[in-house]
């Protein structure tokens, strides 16, 4: 395995530090049961320099996160916010994944203990989150035999550390099995996410999605898609999807802040289209990765400037 090569500096509870020193006690709360949340952000560089895309939406999600699990945030979201562009300019990167994530740490030792939380924000530079060749040639994915949360269980609608421990089964099983990504099902059967992305099918020209009672992340990519493609012409209808529409499909892809516009190429060992991402695809990419090269206009200020 490839040495690992880390950024200089993190903000952690309101100071930046060496990254070697963000550091928690192994009995953190967070640690034992998985009691965090967290965002994925991404800032991208444009011609008049480092944009972070949709930080206010990516906020809002995440203080939303803490409050369905009743965690009392130490900073504001004022706070936090300037966190992320102290941090990002700190460590230089004009071009970056974000990762603001607040936690319950060392306190009692039950699962409803009163603990502080904790917030941390790191920064690093990355590419195509599914490869380098992914947003061109598309990728291989399976429907997994793990699936999603049922309702009144678990909240989908939190983007929660615990959460992920479902992404992980589905994205394991499927790389064991040969794929480059797992699909999941949800309690009903019907289709749900990806292992950590949100679905689309193209069917007829239109984008057909699960809807978020899905079991599914309202993903902020997801939203941004549908916006620019309605704000395109193209239609979008959100959905009860049975699995059988990933094999009827004329094109499909996932999306999200690390898998960007990734077009699914095969399911089930069953070609898509035509096997490499078809026209509304690229059209979808196009306006998305236009909105950080000056292609597509930004009607709705989701770049803010560092």
């Amino acid at each position: 395995m490839a040495e690992q090569k880390y950024p200089e500096w993190v903000w952690h509870n309101g100071k930046i530090v060496p990254w070697a020193e963000a550091t928690v006690h192994v009995m953190s709360h967070s640690l034992q049961y998985g009691s965090a949340v967290f965002e994925g952000i991404r800032c991208y560089k444009t011609p008049k320099g480092g944009a972070i895309f949709r930080l206010a939406a990516h906020m809002k999600r995440l203080y939303n996160s803490a409050r369905i699990y009743d965690m009392p945030m130490p900073f504001s979201v004022g706070e936090t916010t300037a966190a992320c562009h102290e941090i990002l300019k700190k460590n230089g990167f004009e071009q970056a994944y974000l990762r603001p994530c607040a936690f319950r740490g060392l306190g009692g030792f039950g699962i409803s203990a009163d603990t502080p939380v904790s917030m941390t924000i790191a920064g690093w530079p990355m590419g195509p989150y599914l490869g380098p060749e992914a947003l061109k040639k598309g990728i291989t994915a399976c429907v997994s035999s793990w699936q999603r949360f049922a309702p009144n269980t678990i909240p989908a609608g939190a983007k929660a550390a615990g959460n992920y421990l479902s992404g992980q089964l589905i994205a394991r099983e499927a790389r064991q099995r040969g794929f480059g990504e797992g699909i999941a099902l949800a309690s009903t059967g019907l289709l749900s996410e990806g292992a950590g992305e949100n679905v689309f099918l193209v069917i007829d020209g239109a984008l057909h999605t699960s809807p978020v009672s899905a079991a599914l992340l309202n993903g902020i990519t997801r939203d941004s898609i549908i916006t620019l493609a309605r704000d395109n012409g193209i239609t979008v209808v959100e959905r009860d999807l049975p699995r059988e529409y990933l094999y009827l499909a004329d094109e499909i892809f996932m999306c999200g802040t690390a898998a960007e516009v990734t077009p699914i190429c095969t399911i089930d060992s069953k070609q898509v289209g035509n096997g490499e991402g078809g026209p509304v695809t690229r059209r979808i990419q196009d306006l998305f990765f236009g909105l950080f090269d000056g292609r597509t206009e930004d009607k709705w200020n989701w770049l803010e400037m560092l």
